[in-house]
């Protein structure tokens, strides 16, 4: 077998300074895929940037909480037209025991797929706005809308926990929670990615790291990279932006970027054997 890492810059199309990074990063760096956001303030931006990308894989990253939701239509989720709440352990409870929400999920979930079939790129994966592609329900429903669009690959986003504590040098609680708490979620995402004949990876990093994953932190994890597919997630930005769906205050965005780019990061990669691919290239 051999190693390879697909390395994914979420929130693509959110503002212009994730839409600079993305480019950069892809163009200078070890970047392969990007996750556009149909709704984003920067959406169009994003879509210009993406047509001079050739071989930048594109998903979706479906937002249904804490990001802007579908302009396709005006969104069916929340009163404000903008979100379904901020806190996903209520919006999934919601969606899990209410029909009339559940049946709302769908349409937005539907209008999103929609509005990224009008883009005219090739839907080269799934993944979502703080995971709420998770949900067994939201899951479900979104793969049967992406499959008029040739949905082959969905993100899950499950570190394991000797994994992950090998790449970050540690062995802190919280991963060790994460890790407990999040397996019966991804044993269940699994199955159904696979009951739906689509690909994912075998493991991810970057979830309990996120808005800090730095040179030295993909550093190791080139060092300490498994066999099989590993996909990186990062937000990486030219620098934080403000506004009502601004990264959390204190995220490194811009670092995240260096270490993309970083001369060190791909001589790292090149010795270790590992090959850089997107999800498109999966068999």
């Amino acid at each position: 077998m051999s190693r390879a890492l697909i390395v994914t810059a979420d929130d693509f199309g959110m503002s212009v300074e994730v839409n600079e990074a993305v480019e950069e990063a892809h163009r200078k760096g070890i970047l392969t895929c990007a996750s556009l956001v149909v709704a984003g303030d920067a959406v169009d931006d994003a879509l210009r940037r993406a047509a001079r990308m050739p071989d930048l894989g594109v998903g979706l990253h479906l937002t249904l909480y804490g990001a802007l939701a579908s302009h396709a239509e005006p969104s069916r989720l929340a009163p404000d037209g903008v979100n379904l709440g901020e806190s996903p352990a209520s919006t999934g409870a919601l969606m899990m025991f209410s029909p009339r929400v559940r049946e709302a999920a769908r349409r937005e979930i539907a209008a999103q797929f929609a509005a990224y079939g009008k883009t005219g790129l090739a839907l080269g994966h799934l993944d979502g706005h703080w995971h709420c592609h998770q949900h067994p329900a939201v899951l479900a429903m979104a793969i049967e809308a992406g499959r008029t669009l040739g949905l082959r690959a969905v993100r899950l986003p499950y570190e394991p926990w000797r994994f992950s504590r090998a790449v970050a040098g540690t062995g802190n609680l919280p991963r060790l929670a994460h890790a407990l708490s999040h397996w019966p979620l991804a044993h269940m995402m699994r199955r159904q990615i696979a009951a739906a004949g689509l690909r994912t990876s075998d493991r991810f990093f970057g979830k309990t790291d996120a808005g800090f994953v730095s040179q030295a932190l993909l550093e190791r994890l080139a060092a300490h990279l498994p066999q099989g597919v590993t996909e990186l997630g990062l937000h990486p930005a030219t620098s934080t932006w403000s506004g009502p769906h601004a990264p959390p205050p204190g995220w490194a965005q811009a670092e995240e970027l260096a270490a993309l780019t970083s001369p060190r990061v791909r001589a790292a990669l090149d010795t270790a054997g590992i090959r850089l691919i997107r999800w498109s290239d999966l068999p």
